[in-house]
């Protein structure tokens, strides 16, 4: 049901879009919705090519963050949406409209090598920018409390599972065995959700950077595992290897801060699990707290990169007894 408060703001966002675009005619459709409260909208009934505007309601999600950042990125060489008018106050954004289909939906076994050398174009000009002194570290309390919306939210909300002290236990060693890792990682610019939803495959083969509003100082390794365990689409493992070992050599060459291959293939494995936890949490979070039911279908995906990532390495096989004896009971029983 639209309420007075949806209807008011939609009469403001489609005037808006007529008055900076001076097409009194024009209407909005729906284009997307993210898992915040920003909101895409399509031009239709306008003479040159169509236009998106971005409506990101002040009291809910401040635009400007997401500006900071785009900004930032874009002085860099990232390509991201290019910002034809803005208004930070009323939360309104026009972009430039980079069509209907993103990496997730464009993405096949036969292009995947293509496009993921696209994305590493991007991602390494990305880690080349340094981090502004105002931005956000992923330090030891931000990778900790990510890591807490696992029992958090999945365990105790979703699965009604009350850790006991045991699990307490195995959960609090292994949290501080993963932050520790994860801070002894080389430092870069972290996008935090780099994954084929958030690239925008263009015309020229390159691809566009969306969703970066996140984004802070943090473990080099943490945006190649993000696009190659992605929340969506799952690959062999052969070929995340290969992947990885190609973005490793091309991270080398550009002179980024890289250890050696078999240590960020280790860091790679180490704050995937950390992603892997907190990435659970969240999509419980948003089925609990924000009606957003549809991301649970994808858990499972999480728990499969878990169980073929764990068993490599011994200071993690607390966690695997733990979601192997208590975890997957439940999910089997609710199946």
């Amino acid at each position: 049901m639209t309420t007075g408060i949806d209807s008011a703001r939609e009469r403001q966002r489609l005037a808006w879009a007529r008055g900076v675009t001076g097409e009194p005619y024009l209407s909005l459709e729906r284009a997307s919705t993210d898992a915040g409260f920003r909101s895409y909208w399509r031009t239709a009934g306008i003479a040159g090519p169509s236009l998106v505007v971005m409506d990101s309601p002040p009291s809910l999600e401040d635009v400007r963050p997401w500006l900071h950042i785009h900004d930032l990125l874009e002085r860099g060489g990232v390509r991201v949406p290019r910002v034809l008018a803005r208004d930070e106050e009323a939360g309104f954004l026009l972009m430039e409209d980079l069509g209907h289909r993103t990496g997730l939906q464009a993405i096949d076994a036969g292009n995947a090598d293509a496009m993921f050398e696209a994305a590493f174009d991007q991602l390494l000009r990305l880690q080349a920018i340094t981090p502004p002194a105002d931005l956000p570290a992923y330090d030891a309390a931000l990778l900790a409390r990510e890591l807490r919306l696992f029992d958090e939210w999945y365990l105790r909300r979703h699965l009604g599972l009350e850790p006991d002290c045991n699990a307490l236990e195995t959960l609090d060693l292994v949290y501080r065995r993963l932050v520790d890792a994860a801070l002894a990682q080389p430092r870069v610019l972290v996008h935090r959700d780099y994954m084929l939803r958030n690239l925008m495959p263009l015309e020229d083969g390159a691809v566009a950077v969306l969703d970066f509003q996140d984004a802070v100082r943090g473990p080099i390794a943490y945006d190649p595992v993000s696009l190659f365990k992605d929340a969506f689409i799952s690959w062999p493992q052969e070929r995340i290897d290969e992947w990885l070992a190609r973005y490793h050599e091309r991270a080398a060459a550009a002179g980024l801060p890289m250890p050696p291959l078999e240590r960020f293939r280790r860091d790679a494995d180490w704050i995937g699990v950390q992603r892997h936890l907190k990435v659970i949490g969240i999509f419980a979070r948003l089925h609990h707290r924000d009606a957003k039911p549809k991301y649970l279908a994808d858990v499972p995906r999480f728990f499969g990169y878990l169980g073929g990532v764990l068993p490599r390495h011994p200071e993690l096989e607390p966690l695997a007894r733990l979601i192997d004896d208590q975890v997957r009971p439940r999910l089997a029983a609710s199946a």
